[in-house]
């Protein structure tokens, strides 16, 4: 199932609704001022969520952030957790048995002075019952503060995209779908988990989309079970998400997005393309996973965070990082000419420092020391305040440079951009100046993925391919230790 986000205009109003959701929601459910976090003093609280809640929050708000929203403490609802009778405890959960039993205990257990229960999708009302029965026993009801139904299923990653969830993916998966032994019970709890994120997405957004899909297969059942929510849910004004105060009158209005709900067989060879911009090659190369990357590092070099292991270096590739917004759909040729650039203008403004700093009589010595350094004339006064600029432009080089780096460094050694050609010119139908054959059994070049990748897409492309050419094939990704299982299920499905 090919899901995306709809076009930036707004994707930019989704993201911000979402973070602002968020942000109401750790805010005890009330509005927060515009303008700023908080007009006086936050609720100081305790946030506790599961794995699904983090993957939500996570790409939007930082830690400072969360502690500016009076966050003082954030845990996984499964972890040990010790008893804070006098603090405010905000829940951001699935609305699952397992999460729902613990919900539970805490009551019993007395651990926090009041609970605010978020769930991230609508909780059935048996869970519901259980939560009120547990409260009855515990003798907390007064404690409940508020129960929500959030409707955030979803992730917002970027401002023109956002996935359905990092959790479990195995369940809705291209694979779930497919593969042959599938039940309709099974098919139809996919879809209907799709339909749910999706309907999240819309909710956020206080809007209901126009709906087109293709005929006769899963993104058919998609859509139509979503076209029937929504309008369950707009046809009954006591309890509709798309009314009230938090929906503009403008957001009903004949202004409506489109919604595309295409499945992925219509087009099997793109995510299997060697691509060749930078953030296509960091998620396919390193791993790219909720806006974070880990690199593994040498013995010798220090962790750059105390959260990253000796063997890690992690980055956040965040909304606010200009170059990663300005290039990451840059080729990486050009993206590595732009780090450069950068690399030099840090220089010159860092030579600039210096040669500013030995006119006005400063040694290296006194540096460091700011009492001395503001006693200068207001030139240099001007350039001590630029420091902190100049020094999270560095950090922000330094990342790129070693992402570009360990980018390189896969680049070389399985010869990726040979690969990215040939799969370039397949999809255009050029002629292509390499057999796909040699290519398989160039010992030189990529892993067996690699050139199982390479063949699934030259044979999606060629439908007069003889059998005995696809024999010979498979014969060769066997030899090089490639999995050849996918090519059972590709020859049903052509």
């Amino acid at each position: 199932m090919a899901t995306s986000g709809p076009p930036t205009s707004y994707q930019n109003v989704l993201r911000d609704k979402q973070i602002a959701a968020l942000k109401r929601m750790l805010n005890l459910n009330q509005p927060t001022p515009r303008g700023s976090v908080a007009a006086s003093e936050p609720v100081w609280k305790v946030l506790i969520y599961d794995k699904f809640g983090s993957d939500i929050i996570s790409p939007l708000l930082s830690v400072r952030e969360l502690r500016d929203l009076g966050v003082t403490l954030h845990l996984q609802v499964d972890a040990g957790r010790e008893q804070i009778s006098d603090a405010v405890a905000v829940y951001f959960l699935m609305p699952t048995a397992a999460n729902v039993a613990r919900i539970c205990q805490d009551c019993r257990a007395q651990l926090y002075d009041k609970y605010y229960l978020n769930f991230v999708t609508a909780i059935p009302r048996p869970l519901l019952e259980e939560v009120a029965k547990a409260s009855l026993e515990a003798d907390c009801v007064p404690q409940i503060g508020k129960v929500y139904d959030q409707y955030l299923n979803f992730i917002s990653l970027e401002d023109d995209f956002f996935v359905l969830r990092n959790q479990m993916l195995g369940e809705v998966s291209y694979y779930a779908l497919n593969r042959p032994d599938a039940s309709d019970e099974e098919i139809q709890r996919i879809c209907d988990s799709i339909v749910e994120c999706l309907f999240s997405v819309f909710v956020t957004s206080g809007t209901v989309p126009i709906i087109r899909c293709p005929r006769g297969n899963a993104a058919e059942m998609v859509a139509q079970a979503l076209d029937k929510k929504l309008r369950d849910n707009v046809r009954d004004p006591r309890n509709s998400m798309f009314t009230g105060d938090s929906t503009a009158i403008a957001q009903l209005s004949f202004s409506r997005p489109l919604l595309v709900i295409l499945d992925r067989n219509v087009d099997l060879a793109t995510p299997l393309h060697h691509t060749w911009t930078y953030q296509a090659l960091v998620h396919d190369m390193l791993n790219l996973d909720l806006n974070r990357v880990t690199l593994l590092t040498a013995d010798d070099e220090p962790p750059p965070s105390p959260t990253s292991s000796p063997q890690q270096r992690t980055y956040d590739l965040l909304h606010s990082d200009r170059f990663w917004e300005q290039h990451r759909g840059s080729p990486f040729p050009a993206m590595a000419d732009a780090v450069q650039a950068e690399v030099d203008r840090y220089k010159t403004s860092e030579e600039e420092m210096k040669s500013l700093k030995s006119a006005m009589g400063v040694d290296d010595d006194e540096s460091e020391d700011s009492d001395l350094l503001t006693d200068k004339t207001s030139k240099l006064g001007s350039a001590i305040k630029s420091l902190p600029e100049l020094m999270e432009k560095k950090k922000s080089i330094d990342m790129h440079t070693n992402i570009a780096t360990a980018l390189l460094e896969q680049i070389k050694e399985r010869k990726l951009d040979v690969f990215f050609e040939m799969e370039d010119r397949m999809i255009s139908k050029s002629s292509l100046d390499k057999t796909v054959l040699d290519m398989i059994s160039d010992t030189a070049a990529g892993t067996p993925e690699d050139k199982m990748r390479l063949f699934i897409i030259y044979y999606i492309l060629s439908p007069d391919i003889a059998e005995a050419d696809v024999v010979q094939y498979t014969s060769a990704l066997e030899a090089v230790g490639a999995n050849t299982a996918p090519l059972t299920y590709l020859g049903h499905w052509k």
